[in-house]
């Protein structure tokens, strides 16, 4: 059992926003050493990157090919069994709206939608064998997110960031770049700490706001660089002395963390989500060639392009600079028109700008890691809280399937252009059904490529060792290299 420790230095009162981050740094590599002691077995990787389709991306229109939907299109669907739907979704067989072709060596089918990502299809191990729980998004949201399906528990890079600490301590360890529309379901209850510290959980950034970083920096007039850092060392003096009299609330430690942090990254952060002084090449690999762009109100692939574009570079910068574990969004939560994946009335218009800007600048994340020679110690894990039913809603739209779902995996020690698990000649439920795959053992195997044994990471919560895959998850050692 690990039994964490804060890496943290205890920064003495009386220091500037300067003399902190610079303090903070020099403890660092030190920090990093320490987190290393904890580890189980030797770590594969040191980054690990979480793509988030809110709204419950359809595996069938994105990766998951199926001829016989093309061949009984229009039919009545017949599925041998009694079928739970989550609305009124089981109209005729529905074949994909979009036209899919071989990709790669493997010869990977893709959507049309997800064309970019062909040229990294050989990189990515694909899991279409997921099963969920439920069809309902927020209970669905939670479990891929925190490993159970109702509030209270920490989000996966929480329980990264309490495990393993810090790379940078100027810079946050786990980062959230939720979509620029708002957040999913559950909200910020998605990357809490829930139990865990509360320096564990999730700092939002929003990169396309003009302040991405809520308080970081004082706007008032009368607030100087002297005034600040004065402000602070009085704050720290308060708070060390009324922490000492309550050494076991963990609350009032974060918030000391949070502003010690706040100071180093009022130097650091700016500087990290500065995105203007990447060269051209890579400004129109990720889709940002044209930013700044009116876009109209309808949902359309140059704004999703974008914006989507925009959170992957600046995941990029902010991994390649030490923090450890990035989350990023694509759709927030219900709302209509509809601007995320939960596509009941029609997938074309909703899945395929989603789509194009979605897979437009992951190949962009990919491709850049890997040419910066990053992405062979960084995973990127591809998720959604479940699929859509291969029969009709609304004659072009598909309702909930948490009976078979699709998440891919990419970079350090995955092998590529393998698939791990099919779902069946429908894309209904797994092909195999006694052997399915489950949020637990993604978990599992992420943990594991970090180098932690996700049995032995454990936290006494009400009485129980609490851990990110409960009493389930497996390592899913066929696709690891």
């Amino acid at each position: 059992m690990i039994n964490r420790r804060h890496f943290l230095s205890q920064a003495g009162s009386g220091f500037g926003a300067l003399a902190l981050a610079s303090m903070l740094h020099q403890h660092s590599t030190a920090a990093d050493s320490a987190a290393m002691q904890t580890l189980h077995h030797p770590p594969r990787i040191k980054r690990v990157v979480q793509l988030f389709m809110a709204g419950a991306a359809s595996h069938l229109d994105l990766w998951d090919y199926k001829p016989l939907l093309e061949k009984h299109h229009g039919e009545a669907s017949d599925f041998g069994e009694h079928v739970e739907a989550f609305q009124n979704g089981l109209g005729p067989w529905m074949k994909s709206p979009f036209k899919f072709a071989p990709y790669g060596e493997s010869g990977k089918m893709l959507s049309e939608v997800v064309a970019p990502l062909g040229e990294c299809v050989d990189d990515i191990a694909f899991v279409h064998n997921m099963v969920g729980k439920t069809g309902v998004h927020s209970q669905a949201t939670y479990l891929q997110a925190t490993g159970f399906q109702r509030p209270g528990f920490p989000g996966m890079g929480a329980w990264v960031s309490y495990a393993l600490g810090s790379i940078n301590d100027n810079l946050p360890t786990f980062v959230v770049l939720p979509d620029h529309r708002g957040f999913a379901s559950n909200g910020p209850k998605n990357w809490s700490s829930a139990f865990l510290p509360a320096s564990s959980q999730g700092t939002a950034v929003f990169p396309q706001r003009d302040n991405p970083i809520e308080d970081l920096l004082p706007h008032a007039d009368f607030a100087t660089q002297a005034s600040d850092a004065a402000g602070l060392a009085m704050l720290n003096r308060i708070n060390r002395r009324y922490q000492s009299q309550r050494p076991g609330d963990s609350r009032l430690d974060a918030r000391i963390r949070s502003y010690e942090l706040a100071a180093a990254m009022q130097l650091s952060a700016p500087e990290a989500l500065d995105i203007s002084g990447e060269p051209e090449h890579v400004l129109k690999m990720y889709g940002l060639d044209r930013a700044g762009a009116a876009y109209p109100s309808e949902i359309n692939a140059p704004e999703e392009v974008e914006y989507f574009g925009r959170k992957c570079l600046t995941a990029r910068r902010l991994l390649e600079r030490g923090v450890r574990f990035v989350q990023i969004w694509s759709g927030n939560d219900n709302g209509f028109p509809r601007r995320n994946w939960d596509s009941h009335e029609d997938i074309a218009r909703d899945h395929g700008p989603l789509a194009r800007g979605m897979a437009t600048g992951t190949a962009a994340l990919i491709k850049d890691l890997k040419q910066r020679g990053l992405l062979e110690d960084t995973l990127i894990l591809w998720t959604t809280e479940f699929g859509r039913m291969p029969s009709t809603q609304a004659g072009k739209g598909r309702d909930h399937n948490p009976y078979v779902f699709t998440n891919w995996l990419c970079g350090g020690g995955i092998k590529g252009g393998v698939t791990h698990g099919e779902s069946d000649q429908w894309g209904y439920k797994p092909l195999d059904r006694d052997n399915p795959t489950q949020v637990y053992d993604i978990h599992a195997t992420i943990l594991h490529q970090l180098g932690i044994d996700h049995t032995k990471l454990t936290v006494r919560h009400d009485g129980v060792d609490r851990r990110l895959t409960d009493v389930h998850g497996h390592v899913l050692t066929d696709i690891l290299a």
